[in-house]
């Protein structure tokens, strides 16, 4: 239906707009006591058409780069439909850019023009207009822009707009020019650039990846069959809007007619919006659950052994009893042959007698659990990083269905995801319709399935290549026209794909071992006094571990076991809690639970900071390894200080 030669993402949005005028597309929060404004379809399109009307009247022409610098919120969106109905390109970042990152994409791209949310982006574009000769106008989304920052603004020759009177001129030269944006909307072609998204850096070398209208709309057909709602229906939306996973999440919203609710990723603000507007579909990033997972498990053991000890047997019941039914009904990957007669003699009498036990815990806890979503939530999705298994399986056995999917800013971005109505454990769903992947070994031999491999991408979601990059375009893909992920991937026998973990991020210790740290960092993250675990030892005779700590849990297991203290540093320097952290971790990576020897961590240092954004993390909240080596370069080198040479 989206996917035709003239078809744009605007075009997409003004018919959804066109059947469902009324139906309200943005719920933004006001600053007048938070509460939340609706707006619908119809005076969202209109007022992105008559945004787009005043960039015209700015003199910004098609094809043209607009800076748009702003975290998610309503007028984002308004924003960019003007951008896009009258054929320019966006270039978005979020507010935590820093002034490096906006020199390197305003300066590369040249915007003229510059769309900011706050004062803050102002004066990061104030410090930097030397080094951006090209910026003339900014535009800002809020309005309480203070006098010093126009000042200096004026002073750097920058002129201020607010968006606010930018659309308000815009509807007036839409009147005095009668269908210019019109003309300029029809103009569009499925195969025009859209957006510049500059990569979060995971590497230390952002680019500029060109998607075309074309890279998300082939994908939408599709994506609104396997997360799937009804007109109307409400889902909260918490991701940075200029990451391409939280931009194709909106667009699959607005190709059916859903209601975007604007929370931010705090666990007290998100659950109370959940609780308020009743959503259908929670589009969020895998710690965003764990987050989720996380505060059910506190508050569980706040609330004295007696319900701790139920809330654990009855999920324990869960987990084995769901574990069956993947069995019994072909929900786990399968990379052989399929033993459904065997699970079904095996498993149908305990399967039956623990039912009754799953029913009283659904009554007794989970329903409890289930209902800080609402009574009309459908499912979540967990995309930009790698979702835990202990998390996937805690969902799974409470009944609460989050699907896994995967991608990349070069696929615009989804590659698969799991349908919610065929959730298939432990995978990331099989290939969307189009699109076409591989599996190859280091040589580039293609490989059958069940076999470990880079998986490799081709068709129509993925870029038009790097802006202003031949070289690092032409090092993306192979001399047949297939993009490198650089993600390990193993196919299952149904088409359903699994990641194994990053090329790049693999170990290789001095003995030639290969180790994926992903999976050790995974399951040490499951004791409950460890928040977070990076591993390293590349090039070294043995893994050693940074362990982000749980202050909360920690300072609770000193409390109760009477170790003194006055900081936290005591605490983690004591005798006790050291051990306590050996055993975890000895517990959980070893070849019981199917690590091999050479992957067991023999050192580890405990770490209190807790990692940001834009420090430790990208903008997908997954770790910069490359930074993790620079900002910890002291600790691990006292970790191999006396063993290795």
């Amino acid at each position: 239906m989206f996917f035709k030669d003239n078809m744009t993402v605007p075009k997409m949005i003004i018919q959804t707009a066109e059947k469902y005028p009324e139906i309200v597309a943005q719920f933004k929060r006001t600053k007048r006591g938070g509460e939340f404004e609706p707006v619908t379809y119809r005076e969202m399109v209109q007022i992105g058409l008559d945004f787009g009307a005043a960039l015209i009247n700015m003199g910004i022409k098609r094809e043209q780069p607009v800076g748009l610098i702003s975290d998610n919120r309503a007028e984002w969106q308004q924003a960019d439909i003007g951008i896009m109905a009258i054929g320019a390109v966006d270039v978005p970042r979020g507010c935590d850019a820093t002034v490096n990152d906006l020199e390197k994409i305003l300066s590369i791209t040249e915007c003229e023009l510059c769309i900011v949310e706050n004062c803050a982006q102002i004066n990061k574009i104030v410090s930097l207009k030397e080094k951006l000769p090209a910026i003339k106008k900014l535009i800002c989304f809020e309005k309480d822009v203070k006098e010093n920052v126009k000042q200096a603004a004026d002073n750097a020759g920058l002129e201020i707009l607010y968006f606010e009177d930018v659309v308000e001129n815009g509807k007036t030269w839409r009147i005095q020019n009668k269908n210019v944006v019109e003309k300029e909307l029809e103009k569009g072609k499925a195969d025009d650039l859209a957006t510049i998204i500059f990569t979060s850096g995971t590497t230390g070398t952002p680019k500029g990846v060109m998607l075309s209208h074309q890279n998300f709309l082939a994908q939408i057909d599709d994506l609104q069959v396997r997360i799937y709602g009804n007109p109307g229906e409400r889902a909260v939306c918490v991701l940075p809007i200029w990451h391409v996973f939280e931009r194709i999440v909106e667009y699959v919203i607005f190709a059916q007619a859903l209601s975007i609710v604007y929370s931010k990723p705090i666990g007290s603000i998100l659950l109370a919006d959940i609780k308020k507007m009743n959503p259908a579909i929670l589009p969020a990033v895998p710690r965003i659950f764990e987050a989720v997972y996380d505060g059910i498990t506190k508050k569980m053991r706040k609330a004295g052994d007696l319900t701790n000890d139920l809330f654990n047997f009855f999920v324990n019941v869960a987990i084995i009893q769901k574990r069956m039914t993947r069995k019994m009904f072909n929900k786990n990957p399968c990379f052989g042959r399929y033993y459904t007669v065997l699970w079904w003699f095996l498993f149908i009498i305990p399967w039956t007698l623990l039912w009754p036990l799953y029913g009283l815990g659904e009554l007794l806890v989970f329903k409890k659990i289930k209902a800080m979503l609402g009574n009309n939530f459908r499912g979540g999705i967990a995309g930009g990083g790698a979702f835990p298994p202990k998390i996937d399986e805690f969902f799974w056995a409470l009944g609460i269905n989050i699907v896994e999917g995967y991608g990349m800013t070069e696929t615009a971005p989804v590659v698969s995801v799991r349908p919610f109505a065929n959730n298939i454990f432990g995978t990331i769903g099989y290939p969307l319709r189009g699109v076409q992947t591989r599996i190859v070994d280091q040589e580039g031999f293609i490989l059958g399935r069940c076999k470990e491999g880079e998986l490799q991408i081709k068709g129509p979601t993925v870029m038009k290549g790097y802006y202003k990059n031949p070289e690092k375009t032409a090092e993306a893909f192979t001399v047949d026209g297939w993009l490198h992920t650089g993600d390990l991937a193993i196919m299952t026998v149904h088409n359903e794909l699994k990641i194994k973990g990053r090329i790049k991020d693999t170990i290789v210790l001095l003995g030639g071992e290969n180790i994926e740290p992903l999976p050790i960092e995974m399951k040490m993250g499951e004791s409950r006094y460890i928040k977070q675990a990076v591993v390293v030892g590349q090039d070294k005779r043995y893994l050693s571990a940074l362990v982000l700590v749980d202050e909360d849990e920690i300072t609770n297991y000193a409390d109760e076991n009477g170790i003194s203290y006055d900081s936290l540093d005591d605490i983690l320097a004591s005798e006790s809690v050291q051990k306590l952290y050996d055993t975890e971790i000895a517990e959980l990576v070893n070849t019981k639970n199917g690590f091999k020897l050479f992957e067991r961590i023999n050192r580890f240092t405990l770490i209190t900071k807790q990692f940001e954004v834009g420090v430790e993390l990208s903008a997908k909240q997954e770790i910069m390894r490359y930074r993790i080596s620079q900002l910890y370069e002291k600790q691990i080198s006292e970790m191999y200080a006396d063993k290795d040479e």
